[in-house]
């Protein structure tokens, strides 16, 4: 029975080691092991490791197996990150509250005074007004509150006629 030249790389008996001072790792040694793959994964490997900037398959592999165990990891991370993206959106939303807050402010002041003006101008007496009232809220009811200026002219020039 022969012996192969990786059957000692499986249990590392005979693992080679070599310095690796250009990685994050620093000074720490790299292990050399036996890597079954299937030759359709490898072929997969040969056209994308010069595409994500990597110098050797062996590179490749590494950020790989990186990537990967970050991802199991992340199940980790999940109980840190879920608070801090809640409390990110809660903050955004109370902020565009509050702008709305305001502006609908700004807007009930500019009405308010647009109602005194023409309250000021018309002699209106209060049957009339309970009247408009009436239709007011009708109409809004029927257009779901979207107020067009164009169709209340068109509506009113209907009435004089």
């Amino acid at each position: 029975m022969e012996k192969s030249k990786n059957m000692g790389l499986q249990d590392n008996t005979n693992a080679a080691t070599k310095p690796n001072s250009s990685t994050s790792q620093g000074s720490c040694n790299k292990q050399k092991f036996a890597l079954w793959t299937y030759p359709d994964t490898m072929e997969e490997v040969d056209k994308a490791y010069r595409g994500d900037n990597c110098k050797s398959k062996s590179e490749f592999i590494e950020k790989a197996i990186r990537f990967y165990l970050g991802y199991l990891k992340q199940e980790d991370n999940v109980n840190y990150l879920s608070p801090r993206i809640t409390s990110s959106v809660d903050a955004v939303v109370h902020g565009s509250e509050q702008r709305i807050n305001r502006n609908l402010f700004k807007i009930a002041v500019e009405l308010g005074k647009l109602s005194h003006t023409i309250a000021a101008v018309n002699d209106v007496d209060e049957n009339i007004m309970q009247e408009l009232h009436e239709m007011c809220l009708d109409e809004v009811r029927h257009i779901n509150g979207v107020i067009n200026f164009e169709k209340a002219v068109k509506f009113q020039n209907e009435e004089e006629v």
